[in-house]
């Protein structure tokens, strides 16, 4: 039932700022104090805001000079292309590989050690468009604003999609990792994968395979030199930033496995940070934009020791 600003204020301070009232509070808190920003929702979002990310879904990838990278695999949006990566792995194709690639807001891209070696059993050398999908079977929530790439934006399975009523694919935000091919009807097997480093890169929306996302070092990958060469490509070999290895966290002893938990999409706590994402009120923030693009708000992730 309705309720004054003051007893909402009251309400807030007894409940210590508890994101699931955000959205209930939020029109009567600015008279009386700030209301939390994204990263304190973030910050006190309860146990059940979250979920666990699967060892069978992560990657753990290092580089020669001790760079550690967490990429959380979409097999819900390209399985084809997302097991070949992981059969990659488990032969350690990846280990000796190298990033080849670093283009200002653009993409940070690697490759396998040996490209013309054999392909290991299971492989699927010319795999099909895994660029889109059904949204029967996998949900959508919307995002509530317009957005410039696609007829609707909002979440599946937990990421940040477009969508057009009958089908939804993955939105290359930053972080993204999507698989590297030539021409098509060439749609990559995935022996080239790339992140997306910047916020240029919507228009490659359904024209290339997205496998993942990069949860923890996408900061290492974006602070790597810039390649001198044509579209960032690194012009001599001696820049090639070495990997070491790239493992599924299934495959290591549970001990050394990262874990790491995402935000629920549908919990109230994300409904709390998306509508804080959409309209500031940090006192930082004269005018709140009251809008939000689908890339300004990322899925909230975070690694638990």
């Amino acid at each position: 039932m309705p309720c004054s600003c003051a007893r909402k204020a009251g309400i807030l301070r007894s409940m210590r700022l508890y994101p699931v009232l955000l959205a209930f509070l939020l029109p009567c808190v600015g008279a009386h104090a700030a209301a939390p920003g994204p990263a304190e929702i973030v910050a006190h979002a309860p146990d059940s805001a979250w979920r666990t990310l699967s060892p069978d879904r992560l990657l753990l990838m290092t580089t020669a000079d001790g760079r550690r990278i967490v990429i959380e695999l979409a097999s819900d949006f390209a399985p084809v292309h997302v097991a070949n990566v992981v059969r990659l792995a488990q032969t350690h194709a990846w280990d000796g590989g190298a990033i080849i690639r670093v283009q200002d807001n653009y993409v940070v891209q690697w490759r396998v050690r040996d490209e013309k070696a054999p392909l290991p059993g299971g492989f699927v050398k010319n795999p099909p468009a895994e660029y889109d999908r059904p949204v029967a079977g996998i949900g959508f929530r919307p995002l509530g604003y317009p957005d410039s790439y696609a007829p609707q934006a909002g979440f599946a399975a937990g990421w940040p999609v477009g969508g057009d009523g009958t089908r939804v694919w993955p939105a290359q935000c930053y972080a993204t990792v999507a698989v590297a091919r030539d021409m098509p009807p060439d749609t990559g097997n995935g022996q080239e994968l790339y992140a997306v480093n910047g916020e240029a890169s919507r228009q490659l929306d359904r024209n290339l395979a997205v496998v993942g996302r990069v949860l923890v070092g996408m900061d290492q990958l974006g602070a790597l030199p810039r390649g001198t060469g044509a579209m960032g490509f690194y012009t001599d070999a001696r820049q090639d930033v070495a990997i070491r290895r790239v493992v599924l966290a299934a495959d290591l002893p549970p001990a050394e496995r990262p874990k790491i938990q995402a935000m629920r999409t549908e919990s109230p706590s994300f409904d709390a940070y998306l509508a804080a994402r959409a309209a500031r009120t940090d006192p930082f923030f004269v005018h709140p934009a009251h809008g939000v693009a689908l890339c300004n708000a990322p899925v909230p992730s975070r690694e638990v020791r």
